[in-house]
């Protein structure tokens, strides 16, 4: 709450709390309400929902792997997603809910293909994590590809949404993300029960009544859906997917459900990156990919060392 109020009346034209509390009682119709309906809410409203969705797919995609690396942004999801946005707009020119479904239907070839060649008569966490970072490199060559034959002016707008930014989102947005965000997070939830079984091992699982090559089926799917709809309205902002499960873990304890609180932790630590972004630089647009950037790589390093102290020492 309190990074939304912050969102809200920080920025070239700042708003006291008066003026916020007299557009919220709609009071107030002057300078302060174009501010901060028209513009404000639906960045701060989108940033909400794009880090919900990253953080509950991130949490999905580790608890099916069993592996903390396992996120979008990592397994190639959120760059074949991309992939298939920027075909949308600099090979088709289409908008709106077109580039939604060509970045469905790129996130959704990537990991088609990710299963494909990582699985070896079930599915191994490591190799599919190894067969995404291959899947990764090849989609952002696709991408570098694409933006070097486009028009230069739609290249640009491009280059800045593959940043990860929030700061063009619009009402349309907001209803498109909130559509996919409300019906996928309550799938996840209801799946999650099954996620927990499957952790305590395959034969526990099964004993138990859970189809094991099913429900990670179904939980790729539903990873995929919300990884996809963030990067067409966002971009591949990277490591929210990463940090939120691991972050929501820790905070909840483990073998505790996660969902919600991984949903939490990427709706708050997109909007606190994105207010940094907002902030860091006055008078020029800084994406809010790049403070998660700057923010996930050292936690990515932190995590690749403690995997390895793991392995040494047992």
């Amino acid at each position: 709450m309190g990074l939304a109020l912050v969102a809200l009346m920080l920025g070239e034209f700042p708003v006291s709390p008066r003026d916020a509390l007299a557009v919220a009682v709609g009071a107030e119709q002057g300078p302060a309400r174009l501010v901060l309906v028209e513009f404000r809410l639906p960045r701060l409203l989108v940033a909400v929902l794009v880090g919900m969705a990253l953080g509950t797919a991130g949490a999905l995609f580790q608890s099916v792997l069993r592996n903390p690396l396992a996120s979008p942004d990592i397994i190639g999801v959120s760059q074949g997603a991309a992939v298939g946005a920027v075909i949308a707009v600099l090979g088709l020119g289409l908008a709106g809910l077109w580039i939604s479904a060509a970045a469905w239907l790129g996130a959704l070839t990537v990991a088609v293909l990710n299963l494909a060649v990582a699985w070896r008569g079930g599915l191994a966490g490591r190799r599919f994590v190894l067969c995404g970072i291959a899947l990764s490199f090849a989609c952002a060559s696709v991408t570098s590809y694409l933006l070097a034959r486009g028009d230069v002016r739609e290249a640009h707008t491009v280059l800045l949404w593959l940043a990860g930014s929030v700061g063009s989102a619009t009402y349309d947005d907001l209803v498109r993300l909130a559509c996919v965000v409300g019906v996928l997070v309550p799938f996840a939830l209801l799946l999650e029960t099954r996620l927990a079984m499957l952790e305590l091992g395959e034969d526990t699982a099964a004993g138990l009544g859970v189809p094991a090559t099913r429900t990670r089926v179904t939980a790729i799917v539903l990873a995929v859906g919300l990884a996809a709809s963030a990067v067409a309205v966002a971009g591949p902002i990277g490591f929210v997917a990463l940090t939120a499960g691991p972050i929501a873990r820790r905070l909840v304890g483990d073998g505790k459900p996660v969902v919600v609180a991984s949903a939490l932790v990427g709706a708050a630590v997109t909007l606190g990156a994105d207010v940094i972004a907002e902030h860091l630089a006055p008078g020029s647009t800084v994406p809010v990919g790049v403070v998660t950037g700057l923010i996930g790589g050292p936690y990515l390093f932190w995590l690749l060392t403690q995997s390895r102290e793991v392995r040494r020492s047992s």
